[in-house]
């Protein structure tokens, strides 16, 4: 009788360690590993057209951060403001925001802002013939793989006009005819940049798009 219950207790304690291990849908779900779309570099990409540029980018819905540094980025940018220009003197760009795919650390991307110098800010005839111009702020345009945006603010504190420069790198390996590619890196590079505008307390009208910028119309 006690081998009988003996057995019996062995194998509903078996049974217990089984239904525990999640054969049986009770146990707890794991969650993702990385960040969101709304969560990296402060959530510059959380509205719907850029969160879908992000993902379409990396390749999926999970993020890791790589060196992003928002804060000194804008600081930095502020700074160079009013910092003497001389010949010898140039801005040192900071990573706005570096993020890589949490699944294929290979597929990443990085945005960088800088004060920038004087114009033009325009791709210039020869680089014009390589890359896509969009609507949006003083200049933008971009490759498959490169892309910037320039916009101007006025600073209240201090109070100094700046033109911003947003670069965008984005995954090596894309094929330059990939038109669709250079729409979610300006897509992304001017989500950034309004992010950046906003921080800096830019007064009155930068000129960058919302959403998606549309592509400028050709020169006549």
């Amino acid at each position: 009788m006690r081998s009988a219950l003996t057995g019996i207790g062995t194998a509903l304690a078996v049974a217990a360690v089984l239904t525990g291990c999640g054969g049986g849908g009770g146990g707890a779900t794991k969650e993702p590993e990385g960040l969101t779309a709304a969560e990296a570099c402060g959530g510059f990409a959380e509205d719907a057209p850029v969160s879908a540029a992000l993902k379409g980018v990396l390749g999926g819905d999970r993020f890791e951060d790589n060196l992003s540094k928002p804060e000194k980025a804008v600081e930095r940018v502020r700074e160079d403001a009013v910092a003497p220009r001389a010949d010898s003197y140039r801005p040192q760009p900071v990573t706005y925001c570096g993020l890589q795919s949490a699944e294929e650390a290979s597929r990443n991307l990085k945005i960088e802002v800088v004060a920038a110098g004087k114009g033009p800010y325009g791709p210039g005839p020869k680089l014009a013939e390589r890359v896509t111009s969009y609507a949006s702020g003083l200049a933008a345009f971009t490759s498959s793989g490169l892309g910037h945006v320039y916009f101007g603010c006025r600073l209240k504190e201090p109070a100094r006009e700046v033109v911003v420069e947003t670069t965008i790198w984005g995954p090596a390996g894309v094929p330059d005819t990939d038109l669709e590619q250079r729409t979610r890196l300006i897509t992304l590079a001017n989500a950034a940049a309004r992010q950046v505008s906003a921080k800096l307390g830019c007064q009155g009208e930068d000129g960058l798009a919302t959403g998606v910028p549309a592509r400028a119309a050709a020169a006549s």
